[in-house]
């Protein structure tokens, strides 16, 4: 039986499956050992599978495309990028996967990168947390002080009408953030500068110089 030959690909279409075997290396060490990440090689759809990483769904290199990749294949318009789908592999696990194609310079998918995230550890965990984290009761108590909440907003209000966090404001900015606060009668709150300080990602010294300098 002769040999399969296999489809010559330009130096663009090179580049861009070696490149995104890089891509797909890095993001499978970083998200190891849960979710398991596959290149697929759509210019050969019959041994698609080019590269599989934390291999959690028991296929191998050189298996078929997936129903996906041949659907970008026969439709050029077909989404680039689907997330968050529901999947399952072959033991029945539940998965989160996500696929995206990628396209040569003249508009036809030639590579998908596929995430496959296994839920059944996540799942297990959450059925733990749940029950603990369930209160009960017609009791409730807060151990922040009179007006802490109102505080903080005030504060994210200040920072919204600069267009930036809380953290990121400029020095003088928490200068006038300060006066603000000192007119507004926000700083009689029991341990007002602190709650500032910590909001602001400062530290108790510099919220008081700030209020000090103003």
């Amino acid at each position: 039986m002769p040999t399969p030959t296999l489809p010559l690909l330009t130096p663009e279409q090179t580049l861009l499956l070696d490149q995104l075997r890089q891509v797909a290396r890095g993001l499978a060490e970083t998200f190891a050992p849960f979710c398991e990440v596959v290149v697929h090689d759509l210019t050969n759809p019959q041994h698609a599978i080019l590269d599989i990483h934390n291999n959690l769904s028991g296929r191998t290199v050189g298996q078929p495309a997936t129903e996906l990749g041949l659907a970008r294949l026969a439709d050029a318009a077909y989404p680039q990028i689907i997330s968050n789908y529901p999947n399952r592999f072959a033991d029945g696990r539940p998965v989160k996967s996500t696929s995206i194609g990628f396209k040569d310079g003249s508009g036809n998918y030639i590579a998908a990168l596929c995430l496959n995230i296994d839920l059944s550890g996540f799942q297990q965990l959450s059925q733990i947390m749940t029950p603990f984290l369930q209160m009960e009761g017609s009791v409730s108590e807060t151990l922040d002080p009179a007006g802490a909440e109102a505080l903080r907003r005030q504060i994210d209000a200040f920072a919204a009408r600069h267009a930036v966090s809380a953290r990121a404001l400029s020095p003088q900015q928490r200068r006038t953030l300060l006066e603000e606060l000192r007119t507004s009668g926000h700083l009689d709150v029991r341990r007002a500068m602190e709650i500032v300080a910590n909001h602001l990602g400062i530290s108790r010294a510099a919220a008081y110089k700030a209020a000090k300098s103003t």
